[in-house]
C-alpha cells in the first residue's frame, strides 16, 4: 500500500446505516493502515472510569472530561494513550516518549514518565482496547457504505463534549455529508 492510499491519521464516521452497535455514530481516529490492516480508536466513547483510577501518573495531563474512553471492542484490558503536541512539524524530532502518527497528533509511551511529556503534550486521551481491522476488511466495510473517510484535526482527539463529535465532525464537511447530520437516532420513529 502506497503512503497515498494510506488512511494513517484520517478518521472513520460511522454511517447510519452501519448496524455494529460497537461502532454506533462512531468517530475513529486511524492510528495505522496498511496492508497488514488497520487499527483505531474511537474517540466518542467515554466510560465511567477516572484516568486515575488505573494509570495514576498520566491523570494530571488527561484532558476533560478525566476518564478513560473505550477505543474499541479489542483488547479492552491494554490502554493506549493519544496525544497532540502543538507546534509539532513533520519533520522535527518527536519528544522522546511520543511517537507520530499524524501531524501533530500522536501515541503517548505510557510505560513512560509522564513528567518526561508534561511540558509538551497540549492534550492527551487514554483509551482502554482499540478498533482493528485485518488486511483487507477496512476497505470491504468502506465499499459496503459502513464509513465516512474525513479529515481529522488536532481537536478531535480532545473534544470536551466527545458526545457530539459524531455531529460536529459531519457537520463540518461539504457539501450532502454535512446533512447526514439530521438523520434520527431512531429512523423508525421519523
Amino acid at each position: 500500500m502506497t503512503e497515498v492510499s494510506s488512511l494513517t491519521g484520517r478518521l472513520l464516521v460511522a454511517t447510519p446505516a452501519l448496524a455494529d452497535p460497537n461502532f454506533d455514530r462512531a468517530v475513529v481516529l486511524l492510528l495505522d493502515h496498511d496492508e497488514k490492516g488497520s487499527l483505531g480508536v474511537v474517540l466518542n466513547r467515554p466510560t465511567p472510569v477516572d484516568v486515575g483510577d488505573i494509570l495514576e501518573g498520566w491523570a494530571r495531563l488527561a484532558g476533560e472530561p478525566g476518564v478513560v474512553f473505550q477505543g474499541g471492542p479489542v483488547s479492552l484490558d491494554s490502554a493506549l494513550g493519544v496525544a497532540v503536541v502543538p507546534g509539532q512539524a513533520a519533520g522535527e524530532a518527536a519528544p522522546p516518549g511520543w511517537r507520530r502518527v499524524h501531524g501533530a497528533i500522536g501515541l503517548v509511551d505510557l510505560e513512560a514518565p509522564p513528567e518526561r511529556l508534561a511540558s509538551v503534550l497540549g492534550s492527551l486521551r487514554i483509551f482502554a482496547g482499540y478498533a482493528g481491522w485485518g488486511p483487507g476488511q477496512l476497505e470491504d466495510e468502506l465499499v459496503d457504505g459502513a464509513w465516512y473517510v474525513v479529515e481529522s484535526e488536532p481537536g478531535d482527539v480532545s473534544s470536551p463534549s466527545p458526545e457530539r463529535l459524531w455531529r460536529e465532525v459531519l457537520r463540518r464537511q461539504r457539501g450532502e455529508l454535512a446533512m447526514v447530520t439530521t438523520y434520527p437516532d431512531d429512523p423508525s420513529l421519523n
